[in-house]
């Protein structure tokens, strides 16, 4: 057939609303090239039952039928007769398996395949490839290779088909597409009990079998949803069947549901795409994606899939599909900037605190209870508490801290030893064991400290207002006092419930500042001074290993901002007020270690087992953040014990409870909830069997909680490095070689580890200077290069620069930030 005779001009079809049981089928003399089909109705009860649910309008013509009956009624008879002869329709209803010719594929055929899941396209078949494969010119002009099974349709009768005009002969075909004709079909074929191929549909439905015809009932077919199912067959040869009307007005009211939907989901991709355009200040908040249910839902599940978090499989799915429709990849990175893109999410959202599910709000639950107890005038303790507001108290920490949990004071007494006392607040005077405020910081198990916001442990009124240290006020304390020996052991210790009164609230550049001054006035902080040099000789003496390094910490202002305001701080845990603190930290977990054994009181006893290191083969390296990384490399794990006090091989102390931050460590508040009931005089609260069972479960969140700090912190050096002009340089200190001149080494003005390739000649210990190549906070990424200012011999040798440049990756997933070891 040449392909010139399979292309019709005829228009698109018009709808036919055909819904009655009983009907005399008419073909129009007027409209026989197009198939149009006017149907003369008898309508009865059962009829409207049948098709009047589903609500398709019927169309009358009883005047034209009036007229021409008679001719139209013989018309009709010999209509039937030639389409039952043309296509075979069974008036038995038996198998049409003897009327169907299987079609193998040959060169010239105008075939349907499948593209992959998604697309199917038009093609003609050009020659085998193989055994069994063809290869196929499709419709967007490339030639592919293709099995059996891709084939979903042989067109009848286009053969010697040209390639060029597959495209005009499928938009002829998509005009013509009408999908109401299948209703019309379907209620003959439905009345006579018969099944039907996709020519034999042709014929019914356009009056011919030609292939443009055939292709658009097969389009037809393969579209619906609700008339015909497939019976047998595949390809071209494939038998449909009607389906019962009863099944037929179910599907439609499915079908309609699922074009409602569709329209809805439509809309919902239009509002992103609009919310996409708009500028910052005019994008819609978080919560106005919340206030309805489906806009939420969806909005809910593009979350999920950005945090790798989905927990069903709809809500991957919705996912997809409203990033198909957005023209996206289908992968978290493209998810989480269509929601930064659209105001749901700022730019620099932090998505480990939703994929941990990490607690920033406490309930209005937990704040009401919390208020209860503020309100309380008693202190349970207070017939037991001793007056030391006589004392002058330190209390020193970081200049942003939120919850001061505690404060220092010191003398010399007469014989020359020094007296220390260790203050640390009291929550346990406000919360008591297993209340709905103590399981909810159970819960928790720590103070979220984010370089964007703190998020406490307790309610922050309760914790502000009732339990932190106060300068010039009143407050309540649990105070270690140690007496020292000259060598720095302990002499004396006691622990009581006290009330103090904190003379100064300092910074530790500030108490550093008032150390050097050395001012008479200021005579205590030089004693607490000197206290810790004598801790610190002691510890070293007992096996103890110095840690200290530097630190990195970075406070964020306005974070919800675009380009927020990043300040860096890199603190030496060497410096005196750091070390000064450190110490009578140590001190008093040591003191409460011993006091706790001394009672046979259950505490969470913190060690670590010695791993008989010599610390003199280290003797070789740099003192400092060289030494101490080496040291540390070989150190064992921590273990606990919740009966008696555990070697601390690392700090060189024969026992140690975390006991100085109980409004920010729950560890710390059980220690306190055990000590303070001996106080009491009260048996405590907790075995020691219950203390591990709880523990087990708050360092697993503590554990949670250290991860999304240690990324939050890393995430925000890595964009403070990557706003870093290009010139800028830094000074690389380095620790240790990784693999040939891959080293670790220490930024020195950033506090942060990272790994670059160095120069031949470099040792351990050298410092190198580096310049920021990539800095990709998303990717958690950084790239470094070494500058290396090259001698006037060396220049010579090389015709090119005077620099040279060596550029390394530095995946920070694997390194240190925080410091190299935390003392507790």
């Amino acid at each position: 057939m040449n392909t010139c005779s399979i292309f019709r001009s005829s228009p698109p079809l018009p709808a036919l609303g055909c819904r009655l049981h009983q009907f005399r089928a008419l073909r129009n003399p007027s409209h026989a090239k197009l198939g149009f089909r006017i149907s003369v109705f008898q309508s009865n009860q059962h009829n409207n039952l049948l098709f009047g649910r589903v609500g398709l309008q019927s169309y009358y013509v009883q005047s034209l039928v009036e007229s021409v009956a008679e001719e139209l009624e013989a018309l009709r008879e010999r209509k039937r007769v030639r389409a039952s002869s043309k296509v075979g329709i069974a008036s038995t209803g038996e198998l049409l398996e003897n009327k169907l010719e299987k079609r193998a594929l040959r060169e010239g055929l105008l075939l349907e395949f499948k593209k992959d899941s998604e697309r199917v396209l038009l093609a003609v078949a050009q020659r085998p490839d193989g055994k069994k494969n063809w290869m196929v010119s499709d419709q967007n002009g490339f030639t592919t290779s293709i099995k059996p099974q891709q084939v979903t349709f042989i067109v009848p009768g286009a053969e010697n088909f040209d390639e060029a005009e597959i495209s005009d002969f499928l938009q002829k075909a998509q005009n013509n597409l009408d999908p109401s004709l299948l209703e019309c079909a379907w209620i003959e074929l439905l009345e006579k009990n018969k099944r039907v191929t996709v020519e034999e549909l042709a014929e019914i439905i356009f009056g011919s079998a030609e292939p443009l015809e055939c292709y658009c009932a097969h389009l037809l077919l393969s579209k619906d949803e609700v008339y015909f199912t497939l019976l047998e067959g595949k390809s071209s040869f494939c038998v449909y069947g009607p389906r019962p009307a009863v099944q037929v007005e179910e599907l439609m009211h499915k079908k309609l549901a699922k074009d409602a939907a569709e329209k809805e989901f439509q809309e919902f991709v239009q509002l992103l795409k609009s919310a996409k355009t708009l500028p910052s200040h005019d994008k819609l908040h978080k919560s106005s994606w919340e206030n309805e249910e489906k806009i939420r839902d969806r909005i809910k599940s593009l979350e999920a899939y950005a945090i790798d978090a989905c927990e069903i499989d709809d809500q991957k799915k919705t996912a997809g599909m409203i990033l198909m429709a957005m023209g996206l990849a289908k992968t978290s990175a493209s998810a989480l900037k269509l929601l930064i893109d659209i105001g749901y999410f700022p730019v620099h959202v932090n998505l480990d605190l939703l994929k941990f599910n990490i607690r920033t709000d406490h309930s209005d639950k937990i704040v009401s209870a919390a208020e209860s107890f503020l309100s309380k005038a008693s202190d349970p303790d207070e017939l037991g508490r001793i007056d030391l507001t006589h004392l002058k108290v330190y209390a020193i920490d970081v200049d942003e801290a939120d919850e001061l949990d505690d404060a220092l004071s010191a003398t010399r007494l007469m014989d020359g030893r020094i007296k220390v006392w260790i203050h640390v607040a009291d929550p346990a005077s406000l919360v008591q064991p297993g209340s709905i405020v103590d399981r909810e910081a159970m819960k928790r198990g720590t103070s979220v400290f984010l370089p964007t916001a703190t998020y406490p442990m307790f309610p922050e009124k309760l914790a502000m207002e009732g339990m932190s240290m106060k300068q010039g006020e009143i407050c309540r304390a649990v105070t270690v006092s140690v007496v020292l020996h000259a060598d720095g052991s302990i002499a004396e210790y006691e622990v009581d419930n006290s009330i103090i009164k904190p003379t100064y609230m300092l910074t530790y550049e500030s108490a550093s500042e008032l150390l050097y001054m050395n001012l008479e006035e200021e005579a205590e902080l030089k004693i607490l001074s000197q206290a810790a040099t004598l801790r610190f000789q002691w510890r070293c003496r007992q096996g103890a290993i110095d840690t200290a390094t530097l630190e990195t910490r970075i406070k964020v202002t306005n974070p919800d901002h675009p380009d927020p305001s990043i300040t860096l701080y890199v603190e030496d845990q060497a410096d005196p007020a750091m070390r000064l603190v450190s110490e009578m930290m140590i001190l008093c977990g040591e003191a409460i270690a011993t006091y706790g054994s001394f009672h046979n009181i259950p505490l969470p006893f913190r060690g670590q087992p010695q791993a008989n290191i010599d610390v003199s083969a280290f003797s070789h390296l740099p003192e400092g953040p060289v030494r101490s990384a080496a040291i540390v490399k070989t150190m064992r794990a921590a273990e606990m014990d919740f009966r008696k006090p555990i070697r601390h091989g690392t700090l060189g102390i024969p026992g140690y409870v975390q006991f100085t931050s109980p409004i920010r460590r729950y560890m710390d508040l059980l220690a306190h909830y055990q000590i303070k009931a001996f106080l009491r005089g009260d048996s405590p609260p907790y075995s020691s069997g219950q203390l591990e069972g709880m523990a087990s479960i708050v360092n697993m969140n503590v554990r949670l909680v250290k991860k999304v700090c240690n990324s939050s912190l890393r995430y925000w050096i890595l964009e403070y490095l990557r706003r870093q002009p290009k010139e800028a340089k830094f000074r690389g200190l380095i620790l240790r070689f990784i693999k040939d001149r891959i080293a670790a080494i220490l930024l020195m003005e950033i506090g942060m580890q990272a790994s670059a390739e160095v120069s031949v000649g470099l040792h351990v210990g050298d410092v190198v200077t580096v310049e920021v190549e990539e800095a990709h906070p998303r990717d958690d990424f950084l790239t470094l290069r070494e500058e290396l200012v090259l001698s006037d011999d060396d220049q010579s040798a090389h015709i090119a620069s005077r620099v040279c440049i060596v550029v390394a990756n530095c995946c920070l997933r694997n390194l240190d930030i925080m410091g190299l070891v935390s003392i507790e």
